[in-house]
């Protein structure tokens, strides 16, 4: 059973490098809260924080940190998929996650930063006893050295029965993950203590969380810095820390995505339970639609608007296909939007630019060619202009729309704006970019994804 904790600031001032306090509270039968920060990578609170950059640079980042993510999750979704390039998955585990989640593992809590993955479920971080470690800067978490690790039993449903994950191996719980061209991640399924923290002033520890204690890593490095230990896997499998925390959080989790822009400035809080916010303004909802074996999060995509103009897409165009290809997904790691260019007969991605094109040549907007961002629609940007399209994702009973300043990523060193979408290669990922200032609940509760308009920068923990 998964317990959380709290205890008095006084009692963890000495804690490691870091200093976090705890507020007291036991949980009882009904559901509670949890929260904690999510740290953009280039931000000067990350420990992959790159210095003083350029907007250019930045924006480069981003695009490819979200290329390198987008093409993982394309390659890898499917039911026949076999994620084998060494292109892609060396340069993912380094380039593709762009939030960082710190945690206090163990007792006494070790602080470790971990790359959070909303389409992955295993939570792991390197383990002593190494069999193989790369090199961190910070100490690795030592099983041994805390009083409340304990092995997964090899009875426990995750390691047998028909839906296992793990599997029993030497009278131990075991889990070996391949990341494609020999990069593995191995070790054993654990029960470990967990501390969040959401600033400086309070934590919340959550006792009996089962996590993957990896003593055998090969070819992974997850930056040339060593400062990332592993994984915390938000997806709706199992092991992921949201369907670990789902009775006692009542199933859901948020998060509002600070505008790119002020996300220097202000890093994003992942809530739990208690901890959401009231819904307020006009609220609505999508149900999840995966398909089996998969524990992505999929939405049920019927249309695109670009503007005020509907494109009228066929019903079947954004399904999943008997290829496994196809369909639409939310991925806070693909930050650049994905439209499907795959898609049969009519292509979406085309139809999609065509009639953002249309839009903005009615304008008499000045085109330009080739940009250093790699985006295919871009103007030039006119002093005063604002009247930028919007653009509405059509889902099951809900319509997700995007106000224009949100649907371009603008290069304002140069005076130009780009329509912020790139081409999917057998997906539609609804990726970060367009979930900036919206409150989002992944709502297990009701198999849904519920999301309103909001001031992300006013978000504070609770």
């Amino acid at each position: 059973m998964v317990r959380m904790r709290t205890y008095p600031a006084a009692t963890v001032l000495f804690l490691f490098f870091l200093t976090f306090s705890r507020l007291l509270h036991f949980i009882s039968s009904k559901p509670t809260g949890l929260s904690f920060r999510l740290i953009p990578r280039d931000s000067p609170e990350s420990p992959l924080y790159p210095g003083n950059l350029t907007g250019l640079e930045r924006i480069e980042r981003m695009i490819k940190f979200s290329d390198f993510r987008a093409a993982y999750l394309e390659s890898s979704s499917t039911p026949s998929a076999t994620v084998d390039a060494e292109r892609i998955v060396f340069t993912l585990l380094r380039e593709g996650f762009y939030y960082i989640v710190q945690v206090g593992i163990g007792s006494p809590p070790l602080n470790v930063f971990l790359l959070m993955d909303t389409g992955g479920g295993l939570i792991w971080t390197q383990c002593q006893p190494c069999k193989n470690c790369y090199r961190q800067q910070f100490p690795i978490y030592n099983s041994v050295a805390s009083s409340t690790y304990r092995k997964l039993p090899c009875d426990h449903p995750l390691c047998q029965g028909d839906n296992n994950l793990y599997k029993c191996v030497d009278q131990q719980c075991v889990y070996s993950v391949g990341y494609g061209g020999g990069g593995t991640t191995k070790g054993v399924a654990s029960f470990e203590s967990f501390r969040f923290a959401t600033d400086s002033s309070s934590a919340t520890t959550v006792d009996n969380i089962i996590f993957g204690c990896s003593n055998d890593n090969q070819n992974i490095q997850f930056a040339s810095r060593g400062v990332i230990s592993g994984i915390l896997g938000l997806s709706s499998s199992p092991d992921s820390i949201v369907m670990q925390l789902s009775d006692v959080v009542d199933k859901r989790f948020s998060y509002c995505l600070v505008p790119f822009t002020d996300a220097l400035m202000a890093p994003s809080i992942v809530k739990f339970g208690n901890d959401i916010p009231p819904l307020s303004g006009t609220v609505q909802a999508t149900t999840f639609v995966p398909p089996p074996g998969s524990f992505y999060y999929h939405l049920s995509l019927i249309d695109i608007s670009v503007g005020t103009r509907r494109l009228g897409f066929a019903p079947d165009t954004f399904r999943v296909r008997p290829d496994g290809q196809g369909g639409c997904i939310i991925d806070s790691g693909v930050i650049i939007p994905k439209i499907d260019q795959t898609t049969v007969g009519r292509n979406a991605y085309r139809a999609v630019m065509g009639a953002f094109q249309n839009y903005y040549d009615a304008l008499k907007l000045e085109r330009i060619g080739r940009v250093p961002e790699g985006l295919q629609l871009c103007y030039t940007n006119p002093p005063g202009f604002n009247n930028f399209a919007s653009f509405t994702y059509h889902f099951d009973g809900a319509s997700y729309d995007i106000e224009g300043k949100f649907v371009n990523l603008f290069n304002v060193d140069q005076g130009y704006f780009c329509v912020a979408l790139q081409p999917g290669n057998g997906r539609t990922i609804l990726g970060a970019w367009h979930q900036q200032n919206k409150r989002l609940i992944y709502n297990s509760r009701i198999n849904a994804l519920q999301f309103y308009t909001d001031t992300c920068s006013n978000d504070t923990p609770p």
